[in-house]
């Protein structure tokens, strides 16, 4: 049931992630599509360090503290500008969604594709992803 309900409220958000002025237009939209299921999405945040990868419905969280990493199972839903992906890390909720824009880390002179907003139990955090047929721009190893 908390992954239903998260899935609804991170759709809600996706939702109000449109570009544009005025209201958004009524009547059904195209779901999020631009991310294909059999993309392996990356994940890179500062501010607290974090990372992952997402690949079908397992993703993997690291830190600085756990490098190996938990891994553990998502679920996915495209919204109107947006993918969503929820699970249970660690008896903590994971929220990310993955939104289009130019990101950077503020560390290296990369570039990526997309922005990460992850909320893990009550943090939120920032960062970057990119993925295996979206690749970031910059170099290999900064």
């Amino acid at each position: 049931m908390r992954s239903i309900l998260s899935c609804a409220v991170l759709g809600l958000a996706l939702a109000g992630c449109q570009s544009g002025e005025g209201a958004p237009a009524s009547g059904p939209t195209e779901a999020f599509s631009a991310i294909e299921p059999s993309e392996i999405i990356y994940l890179t945040g500062t501010e607290p360090f974090w990372g992952g990868e997402v690949k079908g419905d397992q993703a993997l969280y690291t830190t600085p503290e756990n490098q190996d990493g938990s891994r553990f199972e998502v679920t996915r839903f495209a919204g109107n500008n947006g993918l969503a992906l929820t699970g249970l890390v660690d008896d903590r909720n994971f929220d990310l969604t993955v939104t289009p824009g130019e990101c950077s880390d503020g560390m290296s002179d990369r570039t990526y594709p997309y922005t990460a907003t992850l909320r893990i139990g009550e943090e939120q955090r920032e960062g970057c992803a990119w993925t295996d047929r979206q690749p970031f721009d910059g170099p290999q190893r900064p």
